[in-house]
């Protein structure tokens, strides 16, 4: 019997990568050994083996720059390479599956806030152009179903469906296979706009067709997945609160628990600017006067289906450099991540 002998490159303790260690994946990777391979044999996700390429390469770049980088330079440059490094690091945490973009998102946020000592802010993606693979329907008490959005670019969502009495298995899932084969395919909009003419002549016995008609009659907010409360995440508003603009300021402090506690109107601004690049908007550029006294630096991403914004949101004097450059940085790792 032969035993075949590999020098794969496993996470350390904790399930955690060292820095030598991911600094030898990358090198397979740059010495042509294929991404799905390396992947596969490190149990490391290719969207992060891509993350640590690029912030490989691009701190390699950094170094054979002709003219010595000023201080301000190597500053914002180290801490980029630190946000790469924080970003990976809880990316390699796996992140709940009911919302795994969600969680990235957060985390996202969260580090861009304790870089910039700002608040963190991100938009979830719009779901609404986004494609339906699959649904799936589970019996969870006899009442209830939970219903699973198995969304393309790996989005998931699960809603409770209310139901009048107990549901034999049989129509359960019967009904599940007439909605993945009526309904997989279509985005979510073309779902809500035509769910009743696609169901309309679905054949069923009488519990299938009882639990057909709660989608029939509800399905317009059973597919409607725009308003998730959690699709503004926020960083810790407590980073902020400590800047000597707050600090002391019970007015500007009041403002700022109204902005994070009532998210709309965070929430109409980032929406704002969803497909509009990198926006920096200072005080009175804010459109609504209730931001007049902040600064928000935002950046749009896009992986496949999935858009949305993330940045920060701060007082009208900051760094302008160094926080526009490290929110441009974080939305092309976001992408990564979630590609």
């Amino acid at each position: 019997m032969t035993t075949e002998t590999t020098d794969a490159v496993g996470p350390g303790r904790g399930g955690r990568m060292s820095r030598p260690r991911k600094r030898e994946a990358v090198l397979r990777l740059l010495r042509g050994e294929d991404l799905e391979a390396v992947s596969r044999s490190l149990g490391v996700t290719a969207a992060a083996l891509t993350a640590w390429r690029d912030a490989f390469l691009t701190a390699g770049e950094a170094a054979l720059a002709t003219r010595p980088a000023d201080g301000e330079t190597l500053a914002s440059e180290r801490l980029k390479a630190r946000l790469g490094e924080m970003l990976l690091r809880q990316e390699l945490q796996p992140p709940p599956a009911t919302n795994a973009v969600g969680e990235i998102l957060r985390r996202a946020a969260q580090v861009l806030g304790v870089l910039t000592q700002e608040l963190g802010v991100a938009v979830a993606p719009a779901l609404d152009a986004v494609v339906l693979e699959r649904l799936e329907l589970v019996s969870v008490a006899s009442d209830r179903l939970l219903l699973v959005f198995n969304l393309r670019s790996g989005v998931v969502r699960t809603i409770f469906v209310q139901v009048p009495s107990r549901l034999a298995p049989s129509a359960v899932q019967r009904v599940s296979q007439i909605l993945n084969e009526r309904l997989a395919g279509l985005t979510l909009r073309e779902i809500r706009t035509t769910l009743p003419m696609r169901l309309r002549d679905a054949e069923d016995s009488g519990g299938e067709r009882d639990l057909l008609n709660i989608f029939v009659s509800q399905g317009e907010d059973l597919f409607d997945l725009r308003d998730d409360p959690g699709s503004v995440m926020l960083g810790s508003a407590r980073l902020l609160a400590d800047q000597p603009e707050f600090a002391g300021n019970n007015i500007r402090i009041r403002e700022l628990l109204e902005l994070t506690e009532e998210r709309n109107t965070l929430g109409a601004a980032l929406e704002a600017r969803r497909r509009r690049g990198l926006t920096i908007t200072i005080g009175g550029e804010n459109s609504d006067p209730r931001l007049a006294g902040f600064t928000l630096v935002t950046s749009s991403y896009r992986a496949g289906d999935l858009s949305g914004v993330i940045g920060v949101m701060g007082p009208t004097r900051m760094p302008y450099d160094k926080i526009v450059s490290l929110v441009d940085h974080t939305s092309l790792l976001v992408e990564g991540l979630l590609a």
